[in-house]
């Protein structure tokens, strides 16, 4: 990446130098789910993770769209936000809610629309800018 300076000058070289980096590898699901996929862009300072797990546990219950915060999974070091929580959205076909990552990798469900029952894929994704 080209860590600009005063006095340079915008060429197509500098613009266009920035190699992407992405990984599939090393997220670390909590208990009571599984990991079916993992994908993690990083371009820059920018980070875009997919994460589609599956509900291996009991049903969660959802009370007026509220749950308790459930941990899903663990992202591992160099995909996490480097200052503060990070919220998002997540969605399973039939209920959708919110969820945060923390700069610790760790990735909790707050919200739901409906139970989560046991057995359905959750899908959450979530980009952000890192220091």
């Amino acid at each position: 990446m080209t860590a600009w300076l005063a006095g340079m000058q915008i060429t197509a070289d500098r613009l266009n130098n920035d190699t992407p980096t992405t990984t599939t590898a090393g997220l670390t699901a909590a208990t009571g789910f599984s990991v079916n996929s993992f994908s993690g862009y990083r371009v820059g300072n920018m980070i875009v993770l997919d994460l589609y797990l599956n509900r291996t546990g009991a049903n969660i219950t959802a009370t007026t769209g509220n749950i308790s915060d459930t941990q899903i999974a663990t992202v591992p070091a160099g995909w996490r936000p480097t200052s503060g929580t990070i919220n998002s959205t997540w969605d399973n076909g039939a209920a959708e809610g919110g969820w945060v990552i923390g700069t610790d990798g760790i990735c909790t469900l707050r919200t739901a629309s409906d139970t989560i029952t046991s057995g359905s894929n959750l899908r959450l994704h979530v980009g952000f800018i890192v220091d």
